[in-house]
Parts: structure tokens; sequence; C-alpha cells
């Protein structure tokens, strides 16, 4: 072995700090753009937002490298004084909250364990009744369920855990039971139904006696065996319908009801609406940063007050703003695309949904695949028909009879529509759903069926047969 000296040319990509900071703004959110910016805006002086009210008089100024969020067309950038309406709603639909909850409302604040103690102060309670209700309450989900035992809880109190034995948990516990709302404390479904029959005004005894047995066997019921539940509970099928549609009025998570869902607000980067015979796109303006240069430093460097730090965060600024603006312009074209290619689902809604691909928007916006995906991810267009993530409108394709391609989607949404139709006392089963859909030309085979079945959460024919 000896060493040798040898040239090889090789072809390398390598990645500008540019380009890095353009596919990372690409790929990130409305939010986590937001955040991006207050960054730069934090560390980079030579960075600044402009204020609204400094453009109101000044009429519209031309685009130039060192400003965002004043250039493009009407049609693209600017707000008009169109009413929007949309009814956000909808397979697919991002938006959630209607807006209309007062939270300095005390009522929507309360949470179950609030609830339950303003009821504890009303109650002529000896002091050990009530620390051992404190337990109990703390100790509760936030379903309102008791998950765990008296051996367990008896750890938990300031008491002497030895002084508290199961009966007086249990007296404890039937207090916690006779508070609102009707079935907190119960420690299983079972439980928290039969605490809610006993307490209805609307059974009779003999029907509270039959609800109360049958929902000791829920997992017949969940299985739909009627002619068992029947032979057990001793009734027939007019009973047992109608003591089955009672149960479907209860409540079987009674403290959900105090739970703060965690609400995601979903800001639309793109507006699509009605224009004419066809469709109108532009970006959402909200979502805009408006940035620029700022003007004192800049003429620090323009009149000859040089440094290496004011140097790279002025080159650092420029970069910032232009590929934002290259963001946005991705963005709305992208969006351009995809609503020329769906307008159908605009127009017709899911079932209607044609099958697209990324590959098929990259070859025609001469962009890479993966561009296009991070585009479509997290960012959301607003529609007449609702909310929804770009990425959405992006589907695989089943045949047809005419050997055209369908788009999954509006398989599934076929499937929804079927199933909403079907008779409860005998649900279309996989096989059936699969023959009318042929019926209707799509090649759809059974297990195709069943695979958008379970993604759409929708239960087997047997699970979802009824009385």
């Amino acid at each position: 072995m000896k060493a040798q000296l040898q040239l090889r040319q090789t072809a390398q990509l390598t990645l500008t700090p540019q380009l890095q900071q353009s596919i990372r703004l690409l790929q990130l959110s409305t939010l986590e753009l937001e955040q991006e910016v207050e960054t730069f805006l934090r560390t980079n002086p030579l960075i600044e937002r402009v204020d609204a009210s400094e453009d109101a008089g000044e009429g519209q100024p031309q685009a130039t490298p060192d400003r965002l969020g004043d250039h493009g067309t009407a049609d693209e950038f600017q707000v008009t004084t169109e009413a929007w309406s949309f009814e956000d709603a909808g397979p697919g639909s991002y938006a959630e909250g209607d807006g209309d909850e007062d939270l300095s409302d005390p009522k929507v604040m309360q949470t179950l364990r609030d609830h339950l103690f303003e009821q504890i102060r009303l109650l002529p309670l000896s002091e050990r009744d009530v620390q051992l209700l404190v337990v109990l309450i703390d100790n509760l989900d936030e379903d309102g369920y008791l998950r765990c035992g008296f051996t367990e809880l008896a750890t938990e109190t300031e008491l002497d855990a030895e002084s508290v034995d199961d009966i007086e948990w249990s007296v404890a516990l039937r207090l916690l039971h006779s508070l609102e709302p009707v079935g907190v404390g119960a420690r299983n479904l079972a439980e928290c139904l039969n605490l809610q029959i006993m307490a209805s005004e609307d059974l009779g005894r003999e029907d509270k006696k039959l609800a109360g047995r049958l929902v000791q066997h829920l997992d017949l019921l969940a299985q739909r065996d009627y002619a068992k539940l029947k032979k057990i509970v001793g009734v027939g099928e007019d009973v047992l319908r109608r003591l089955h549609k009672g149960l479907q009025h209860l409540d079987p998570r009674p403290g959900a009801a105090f739970a703060r869902a965690d609400i995601r607000y979903v800001v639309p980067d793109v507006l699509v609406h009605r224009k004419g015979l066809g469709w109108g796109v532009m970006l959402n303006p909200d979502v805009i940063p408006r940035l620029r240069i700022n003007g004192l430093y800049s003429r620090w460097l323009e009149n000859g007050v040089h440094g290496p730090t004011l140097s790279a965060q002025l080159q650092e600024a420029r970069w910032l703003i232009k590929n934002i603006e290259q963001r946005f312009d991705t963005i709305l074209r992208v969006s351009r695309a995809v609503v020329e290619r769906q307008r159908a689902f605009l127009e017709q809604g899911e079932t209607a949904m044609r099958p697209l691909v990324l590959r098929e928007i990259a070859d025609e916006l001469g962009l890479h695949e993966s561009t296009i995906s991070r585009v479509t991810t997290q960012k959301f267009l607003l529609t007449p028909r609702g909310l929804f993530e770009l990425k959405y409108f992006f589907s695989s394709h089943v045949g047809t009879d005419s050997g055209e391609a369908a788009s999954s989607t509006a398989i599934r949404a076929l499937i929804r529509q079927l199933v909403a139709q079907e008779d409860s006392r005998n649900p279309l089963s996989d096989q059936r759903m699969a023959d009318k859909l042929g019926e209707q030309g799509y090649k759809v085979a059974r297990r195709t069926v069943a695979k958008y079945r379970e993604a759409l959460n929708i239960h087997s024919a047997s699970m979802r047969k009824s009385l």
C-alpha cells in the first residue's frame, strides 16, 4: 500500500443561508411566521413594521425590495369592501368555536370543582364529611368519574388513614352522587347511567328497574345483541326499543360540560370567492407582515457609517423581506392552481372532488414536489364551503367505468351519504356499499370501502344496527 494523490470531480448542492431561510419560512404556519418575524424585530434594528396609520394618508407606495406588504395587484393583496359571508361547515372544515363565548362570564369559566363546592356550602355537613368530599372531588377526572378506590383515597386525606373506613367513604360518595350534574362521581359508565336513570322524573318505577338492569349489560348493547338482551332483561322488542331510546338521552360524561376545550383558532392564508363565472383567489392581507428597512439606520449606511454588524443586519433584513414576499407569492400561485383544478368541489361539494397529487401542481408551476408539500401544510383556504387546509384538496384516485378517475375524498363522501340514508334496522355491509358504488360507476373493492369507512369513524354494519 502507498499514498496516492487523485483528482475527482463531484457535484454537490450547497444551500446558501438565504435559501435555507426561504425553505424554513415556506413551511411555517401563519402563527409560526408571526413568531419568527417578532424574533427578527427584537434582534435586528434594521427591520421594522409599517404602521397601518402611517399608510392611511399616503396612498399606496410602490413596491420596493426594502418594503413588504404593499405590493401586488388589487385582486391579489388588497381587501375589498365586498361583504364576505361564509358558512364554516362541512367535512374538512377547520373552523373551531363560534366566537360567541363571553370569557368574562363566571358561568363559562366555572370548573366542575367550583360547581360542586358551591353545592356543598349549602348542605348541613360536618367538617369531616366536607374533608372527605373534598378528597373525592379532587380525584374526579375531567368527565366527572372517580377512577380510584377508597384505599388509594385514604392516603390523600389529612385525617388518620386508618380512621377512615369504607363505610365513611361510601357515605361521602353517596353525598357526591346527590349533587349536580347527575352521574358525577360514578366509578364506571354503568353506574353513571344508572344514577341518571334513578334520578329521572320521566321514568316510572318499573322502567327504572328495567333500564337499570339493561345498563348492567352494556357490552351486549354495544354488540347489538338484542335477542340476548330481551331474554336477560325480560322484555319484548317494543319495550327494549323504548328503553334503548331513553338511554341515548343520558350523558355518559357528566363533567365534560365544565371542561374548557382547547380551542385552536385558524386564520386563513388565502381567501376564495365567486368572481363572475369563475373563482377569485387572493391572499389574506391580515396575515402578511408589513415590514420595511429602518430609514435611520439605512441612511447611516448610505452616509458612510459602516460596520460589519450593521451591514450584516441590513443584508439579513433584506433577505427576510424578500423571502417572506416569495413565500406568499408561492402560496398564492399554488392556491390558484389548486382552486382551478377543484372548481367542481367549490360548486358541487365533496362528491365532485377530483383526484390530485402534488406532482401535478409541481409540474404546472415548475416547482419541486417538496416545495408543494411545504406550501400545502398548515396553510388554509377560506371558501364558501368552509375553511380547509390546502393539503385537503389532494387525494388519491379510484377507477370508474368510464375509464376516468374519481377522488378518494369523493368516495368517502359517497360512503357517508350511503350510511346516512340506510335503514338503521338493516344497515349496509361493506360489500353492499361497494355494490352500490359500482352501480354509480365507481370501481371500489370491499376492503377499500372498509378502509374508508374506518377512516370516517363509521362503525361496521353490525355495530350500526338498531331496533
